[in-house]
């Protein structure tokens, strides 16, 4: 069997997680690569479930031993990881490793895997969209959500790095063309 993993990035609100969590619920042969950070859990999140939630010094010492395939300081004092354990786990369980990271993330993780990682970047048709989107989650208050719409705008200047973008316009289509595009790559000879 080959090692093969799908990464998803997207601005926060774009939908991505949704998505990832369909593919998760739809195709088995999927297991989804649990990322570590510094941020504290939001209500309902549990660690090694949505996160490993790591404190500062314990994710700089992974970094030092040289533990993670990518990791970044996403926004001020809180980092994200990809832990290499995770990968292995998964491939271990003979799964396809599905991310759902950010855009640099992404980017890394795909030029360490090359043509065994397909890369797709989720994006909203527009940026009035996504501040709607994020509005409506209401896990911000309005200068948090000014923070993300300007990263938002900073992350949509990667989608030419990824090998292709899929607009979440409707949802329900959204998810059928995300399933057919991992199940394309996941049975292609590659």
């Amino acid at each position: 069997m080959q090692h093969k993993v799908i990464i998803f990035s997207a601005p926060s609100g774009s939908g991505k997680t949704t998505v990832v969590n369909h593919l998760l619920a739809t195709m088995p042969e999927l297991g989804f690569s649990v990322s570590a950070t510094t941020r504290k859990p939001r209500v309902n999140e549990l660690n090694g479930r949505e996160y490993y939630f790591l404190e500062q010094e314990d994710f700089e010492n992974k970094i030092k031993n040289e533990e993670f395939l990518e990791h970044e300081e996403v926004y001020t004092g809180i980092f994200y990881g990809t832990l290499k354990s995770e990968v292995d786990r998964l491939w271990a369980l003979g799964k396809t490793v599905i991310f759902d990271v950010d855009v640099v993330g992404g980017v890394n993780i795909k030029k360490q895997f090359g043509n065994k990682a397909l890369s797709i970047f989720l994006r909203p048709p527009s940026i009035d969209v996504l501040m709607e989107r994020l509005r409506k989650r209401s896990t911000e208050v309005e200068h948090q959500l000014q923070m993300r719409l300007e990263k938002a705008q900073f992350e949509l200047q990667f989608e030419s790095q990824y090998d292709m973008v899929l607009i979440n316009d409707r949802l329900e289509d959204t998810l059928s063309k995300a399933e057919q595009i991992v199940k394309d790559f996941i049975h292609s000879g590659s």
